[in-house]
């Protein structure tokens, strides 16, 4: 049995269009399935929940890296695997798992490969699957907001990015990596990475891999903000890591502060000054 969970607002109404088409798909294939609509906040968690219980074997998610967030919290560990058709604004975290950007074909994919657990994260015991951090992709998120009413893609992202180039201060941020020293410093920004991609496909963490027990911490130092525009070519190209500048290290435990008291967690930016997080190694299952 396949539960499919839509968010009918996701992309635009992208994701109901292409929940409904899905749902005859599967129809017209012979394989079970029930259809959902997603209708108020977390409302997918408890469908998920709910399938999880009845002994679906997948439930697909259809709509952005949100709708996955919330059908993710309903699955943790149980038999029953998610997956993601890319339906939203953003995405990001699909990219991780090398799934088709086209909804159709992200259904085929997933139906030719078998579940296989991934790692998740905590942040102050609250799940993540992506990436979390501090610095300029909080203020990128806060103007990319407001364009999502009218350009979809990578284009409000693109936007934020050009906007907090001019409007940037950097975050004085202190942290401790495992069991290492404490380090105290001002940055451009720091991510905790379990997935690759922030941001509609910025590629921030691009070593990083969602099965490995590890995160990947990018910390980039704080620079002039009229140098910030020579480093977002290769920023867009996946070249982070070879920045004079960045910092990149793998460990299992992050405690961080930062004085701006707002953090980024899976895309979404909350009021938070302190932050302890952690793997959760293989607690999911999901195709890819």
């Amino acid at each position: 049995m396949i539960d499919v969970i839509i968010n009918p607002t996701a992309g635009n109404g992208r994701a109901k269009a292409a929940g409904e088409q899905i749902g005859q798909i599967l129809l017209q294939r012979g394989i079970d399935r029930r259809v959902h609509i997603s209708n108020r906040p977390y409302h997918a968690t408890e469908l998920a929940k709910e399938a999880a219980a009845a002994g679906s074997d997948t439930v697909l998610s259809v709509g952005g890296d949100g709708t996955a967030y919330e059908i993710a919290c309903g699955l943790m560990n149980t038999d029953t695997a998610l997956g993601i058709i890319p339906a939203g604004t953003g995405n990001d975290f699909v990219k991780a798992l090398h799934t088709p950007r086209d909804p159709l074909g992200a259904l085929d994919y997933i139906l030719a490969h078998p579940a296989r657990t991934i790692d998740t994260g905590l942040v102050n015991e609250r799940l993540f699957l992506n990436c979390c951090g501090v610095g300029f992709d909080v203020m990128v998120l806060d103007y990319s907001l407001k364009a999502k009413k009218y350009v979809k893609g990578l284009l409000p992202y693109l936007y934020g990015v050009i906007r907090t180039i001019f409007t940037y201060k950097p975050v004085h941020v202190t942290y401790t990596l495992d069991s290492n020293e404490r380090v105290e410093e001002d940055v451009l920004l720091l991510s905790v990475a379990n997935g690759q991609y922030i941001g509609g496909g910025i590629p921030i963490a691009p070593m990083a891999q969602v099965d490995d027990g590890l995160f990947d911490v990018v910390v980039v130092q704080a620079i002039p903000r009229r140098k910030i525009p020579f480093y977002l070519p290769g920023l867009m190209k996946g070249k982070v890591a070879a920045f004079s500048i960045t910092r990149h290290y793998r460990c299992q435990c992050v405690k961080l502060a930062a004085s701006s008291g707002r953090m980024n967690i899976d895309g979404e930016v909350i009021p938070l000054e302190e932050a302890a997080f952690t793997v959760t190694q293989a607690a999911l299952r999901i195709h890819w």
